[in-house]
């Protein structure tokens, strides 16, 4: 007798490290689970269970390729779940993509605009899409805050300017919230059922996915334990968060067992906590959300623009 099919698929990305390796660490534990796993460096990764191909998020080529890699992988079987974790916390104005994006930009919004518009057609009736974004895309410190949609410098950095070290992070992260919202919209997501959810973890002290220096790992643990703790005074939703619950709450989010109201789509951890609230103005308008799909889609290479209601 054949062994039953799995009765969830999950395909992620971010999963090697921090809060991401805490949510595939839980979803490992549901019975006839399937997670299906994107890294860079699949030979050096083997968790249990857990099937890795191989994801360059720096190169739209490798995207795609994974996307491909996936399909076959599951044959017949749809996508239940996609989980859009992985990123950058900044890069420097030379650090490029194989496009020649600006890596930030590239490996935190547009790799993952692409893998979601290639494997939502291939999701499962009443899946779930969750990209984690941050609270960060509305920061307190307002020099770093994303003050207009300034995708030109985003996507081709100059020094000095917003598409480089933390302000990169912001923008990009200002841009997940963002491709939530679009696709919660879109009408081809709206057919299947398919619940779109932006994910703010909160501050967790933990540092870049992609080979983070000492440096970056100690600038950010200093920060987390200086910094943070005095704006989370005023400012809850920087409170740290540990790395390990923030995961269960990404592994809840993305199982349905914390559910936003209807109309909302951003998800946010407030002294650990999920809360509900509207993101930053900027994210809201919507004229700005269709100016960035548009744009994404022919960064990426993308002719046919779905609707979007």
């Amino acid at each position: 007798m054949s062994e039953a099919l799995p009765r969830r698929v999950i395909v992620m990305t971010g999963a090697t490290s921090g809060v991401g390796a805490y949510a595939l660490g839980n979803f490992l534990k549901r019975p006839r689970t399937r997670v299906i796993v994107g890294e860079r460096r699949p030979h050096r990764y083997s968790p249990t269970r857990a099937e890795v191909l191989p994801l360059e998020l720096g190169s739209l080529a490798s995207v795609r390729a994974f996307a491909d890699a996936v399909k076959r992988q599951l044959g017949e079987q749809h996508i239940d779940i996609l989980v859009l974790n992985a990123g950058l916390h900044g890069s420097a104005a030379d650090e490029r993509s194989a496009e020649g994006y600006g890596l930030t930009f590239a490996v935190n919004h547009l790799a993952h605009f692409l893998l979601a518009r290639l494997r939502l057609p291939h999701m499962a009736l009443h899946g779930r899409l969750v990209i984690t974004s941050s609270n960060i895309h509305d920061p307190p410190m307002k020099r770093i805050a994303p003050k207009s949609l300034d995708i030109a410098e985003w996507a081709h950095p100059t020094p000095n300017g917003s598409g480089v070290g933390i302000r990169s992070y912001t923008a990009s992260k200002l841009c997940n919230l963002m491709t939530a919202l679009s696709f919660s919209r879109l009408e081809e997501a709206k057919a299947l059922g398919i619940r779109v959810i932006a994910f703010n973890p909160g501050p967790t002290g933990g540092s870049s996915g992609r080979d983070a220096s000492a440096l970056q790992v100690l600038l950010v643990r200093i920060m987390m334990r200086t910094i943070f703790p005095v704006i989370g005074l005023f400012r809850p939703e920087f409170v740290m968060n540990t790395a390990e619950h923030s995961g269960k709450m990404l592994t809840d989010v993305a199982l349905g067992m914390i559910e936003p109201p209807a109309d909302r789509v951003y998800v946010s951890l407030v002294k650990g906590k999920p809360t509900f609230p509207d993101p930053s103005e900027l994210a809201r308008d919507r004229q700005g959300q269709d100016r960035l799909w548009r744009e994404s889609e022919a960064m990426v290479g993308l002719h046919s623009e779905p609707a979007i209601a």
